[in-house]
């Protein structure tokens, strides 16, 4: 028995609705979601650490798990299977990979992908990027997807779905050429912001803001950074350092609530400084 089989017994008997376990066979779609995005979250953090074998295949693991559980779910109600679910992303795999898997006369690709007697040819990443999204328009037509940014999941994180909302964007040409770009029209909003602040008004200072931040997610884009992992790493920066400051002021018998905003500056200057 191969470690998916197992699995995939183990996930139908904790379903099974007379002998299975109480909490398995009464979970549902809605009450998944949370599993589903907690366990996401928890990957990520793994991937950080891939030193980490263990806790690493332990995460993908329990991923696996949300859509097992899932497609068990929807073989017990007859819709499909887990099998199902492996042939059409093998499937989607093949045909979004004509330059590695040769097409057939019978198969719907786009006119506009590069060939060469006949063969598609992609030989960097952004070709490669550019025949998925004119592939996966094509493949959409029959689903009424008729624009470029169809596809983005509307429960991104914000940075997230601005990153995927420009890159689609750019697959079909409407991007800056450099990041010159961008960055100029960071300046521009920047002084938008600053005259929606002095003007006092808090909605348009919160679409200026919001208009500043998908610039400087362009901008990230541009560089190839990921503006989400980006932010992490400062949200995680600044963690480390609060947490250095509480315990200086600890160590010198004192309580940030009753310090003022100068002498915590000097501690984290310290903090900083410490780091180097």
């Amino acid at each position: 028995m191969t470690g998916i089989e197992r699995l995939h017994a183990i996930m139908t008997r904790l379903r099974d609705p007379e002998t299975g376990c109480p909490w398995d066979k009464v979970q549902t779609l809605e009450t998944l979601k949370p599993c589903v995005l907690e366990e996401t979250y928890e990957l990520l953090a793994a991937m950080d650490r891939p030193e980490d074998q263990a806790n690493y295949v332990e995460e993908l693991g329990d991923v696996l798990l949300q859509i097992m559980f899932q497609s068990v779910m929807a073989e017990q109600e007859g819709r499909f299977t887990f099998d199902d679910v492996a042939n059409a992303i093998a499937d989607k795999l093949v045909h979004r990979h004509p330059h590695v898997f040769p097409p057939s006369p019978a198969d719907n690709l786009p006119d506009g992908l590069r060939r060469t007697s006949g063969t598609v040819k992609a030989d960097d990443p952004a070709t490669v990027l550019r025949n998925w999204e004119q592939i996966k328009q094509l493949e959409h037509k029959k689903e009424k997807r008729h624009s470029a940014l169809d596809g983005v999941p509307p429960t991104l994180p914000g940075l997230l779905k601005a990153q995927r909302t420009q890159e689609k964007a750019a697959r079909v040409g409407f991007d800056w050429p450099d990041a010159n770009g961008p960055w100029e029209k960071i300046q521009e909003e920047l002084g938008e912001l600053k005259a929606e602040i002095d003007r006092k008004d808090p909605d348009a200072a919160k679409r200026e803001l919001g208009d500043l931040l998908f610039a400087v997610t362009n901008l990230a884009r541009h560089l190839g950074v990921d503006a989400e992992s980006a932010v992490e790493l400062t949200n995680a920066k600044f963690a480390r350092r609060f947490r250095a400051v509480e315990a200086a002021a600890k160590a010198a018998g004192k309580s940030l609530k009753d310090m003022t905003l100068a002498e915590m500056d000097a501690l984290w200057d310290q903090v900083k400084g410490a780091e180097g």
